[in-house]
């Protein structure tokens, strides 16, 4: 036995009783909340997996690649869904990325006044804190009229594509995907900025040091050094976009037909469920549970590739 190990037996001798089965509860609390954690996961992907049986029973793998989603003949796909989650949150998160790690860069690394990064970081948290049905009233009202005549203009120079060949006339997947975009910034421009805070004031010395410029040392030193929970912050906010329901269903249309259109109105998963469960009965519900289940393992996949992709960035850096 080694003299560092006597130490700490000789120390846990010397601990008061009471201490000891204080820390011995409040071990075992802790062990039996995060048991609770994941009972409660077990138990709701249990319950959505017996309500899809059904479902899954009767469409089988078709039921990924179908679009068809008729009640009255019981035809059911969610392939419209699940495009419109797919291109929505890839989409949103191809804008909010940019946007947010640049403003926790200029929040952090002093390249605007104290005062305006005060403002600016006070303004992302209040962001956060916005309902999201609140969030949706602005876009059907606000947000979609304003940027329907850039819709329109695209239209007008890419029509000659699929992504942009239907006329903009209200709301759509390109509303919903900027919408989402105003979700996920407040979450990826937290997490970057308490990234880059924790970078050792020793790099950036450092990186002066050798003579680098302001901007070199962001791009070749501190950036690199966060980038590992930068990517945590953008997978969070991946599965966040991917399950987002209200300000969703309120502006991308709701529309059962497939289109690839970005100007058509389209569909998501949670906005599907959230339209049609409260009057659904019969196959159809075990179809929305399908298509539940099929989120869920979406999401679940999304933060199994956030550890991966930290993990290796964190060796890596």
């Amino acid at each position: 036995m080694t003299t560092a190990a006597r130490e700490e037996m000789f120390t846990l001798r010397r601990r008061p009783a009471a201490e000891k089965w204080v820390d011995l509860g409040f071990r075992q609390l802790t062990l039996c909340l995060a048991a609770m954690v994941a009972i409660v996961l077990l138990a709701i992907f249990i319950t959505v997996f017996q309500g899809g049986r059904e479902a899954m029973g009767q469409f089988g793998l078709t039921f990924l690649t179908s679009s068809a989603w008729n009640p009255v003949k019981e035809e059911y796909g969610a392939f419209t869904a699940i495009y419109g989650t797919l291109v929505t949150s890839l989409l949103a998160l191809l804008l909010a990325v940019p946007l947010g790690v640049g403003t926790a860069i200029f929040i952090t690394e002093d390249l605007i006044p104290s005062a305006l990064r005060e403002a600016i970081g006070l303004m992302v948290e209040l962001l956060a804190a916005i309902p999201s049905v609140v969030l949706g009233l602005w876009a059907i009202f606000v947000m979609e009229p304003a940027i329907r005549p850039v819709l329109q203009l695209l239209h007008t120079l890419l029509g000659w594509t699929p992504f942009f060949g239907t006329v903009p006339q209200g709301p759509g997947t390109a509303p919903a995907v900027l919408i989402l975009v105003v979700m996920v910034l407040p979450i990826i421009t937290a997490i970057a900025r308490d990234a880059l805070n924790q970078v050792p004031v020793e790099l950036r010395q450092g990186a002066y040091g050798i003579g680098t410029t302001r901007w070199g040392a962001i791009l070749n030193i501190i950036l690199p050094a966060a980038i590992s929970s930068i990517m945590g912050g953008v997978m969070l906010a991946l599965g966040r976009a991917m399950g987002e329901t209200m300000a969703v269903t309120m502006i991308i249309g709701n529309a059962l037909n497939f289109s690839p259109s970005l100007l058509a109105p389209g569909n998501t998963i949670a906005s599907m469920l959230a339209n049609q469960f409260g009057e659904a009965d019969g196959i159809q519900v075990s179809a929305l549970m399908y298509a539940a289940l099929i989120l869920m393992l979406l999401t679940f996949s999304v933060n199994v590739l956030a550890q991966w992709v930290v993990r290796r960035l964190s060796l890596r850096y």
